[in-house]
């Protein structure tokens, strides 16, 4: 199943089970304050786990350390924010869980390697020469001042090949 179609019809299906399961337990009001108070304290804390992956962004970049891994943790605070924003008892429990850093460090070498290996799959440089051409100027390159030409069925497009190699686990250094 498509990752779209899985986070737009299987995901609210999923809260809006949760949610009356959770409302026939607690009762209406107490099931709207905890979404409420679920939304606010997340964004409380994702607020201040932002700071901290910041300030050690900033450190890591000073020092000359790869940021690798604490960029993928800055991105999985945003998800986490944006899921504990969004009403629900599912989307609640993961971005806490996403919120705690011994969490986040353990998800984040996993998606640095999806990302690393989407990039290997469709990674491809590609080259065009432009010839010179005569513009409306004559003997300017790229067709003169109203923008480049259109690239003539004599230039070639090459394709290369670039290796993107994976990161060792435990590792920001590429290798």
């Amino acid at each position: 199943m498509p990752l779209l179609a899985f986070l737009f019809v299987v995901v609210p299906l999923v809260e809006l089970y949760l949610l009356l399961q959770v409302g026939q337990v607690l009762g209406l009001g107490a099931t709207v304050g905890l979404v409420l108070v679920t939304g606010l304290l997340g964004a409380a804390l994702a607020r201040q786990q932002g700071a901290a992956v910041l300030r050690k962004l900033e450190a890591a970049a000073a020092s000359g350390e790869g940021v690798g891994q604490t960029l993928a943790e800055g991105a999985l605070v945003l998800v986490a924010g944006v899921l504990l924003l969004t009403p629900g008892v599912l989307t609640d429990a993961v971005g806490l869980a996403l919120l705690i850093p011994p969490v986040r460090r353990r998800v984040a070498p996993a998606l640095a390697r999806r990302f690393v290996r989407r990039a290997q799959a469709s990674a491809h440089v590609h080259v065009q020469s432009f010839l010179h051409r005569g513009g409306p100027l004559g003997g300017q390159l790229g067709g003169g001042p109203w923008g480049p030409a259109a690239p003539s069925p004599s230039e070639e497009v090459i394709d290369v090949p670039v290796e993107v190699r994976d990161v060792p686990q435990g590792s920001d250094r590429p290798a």
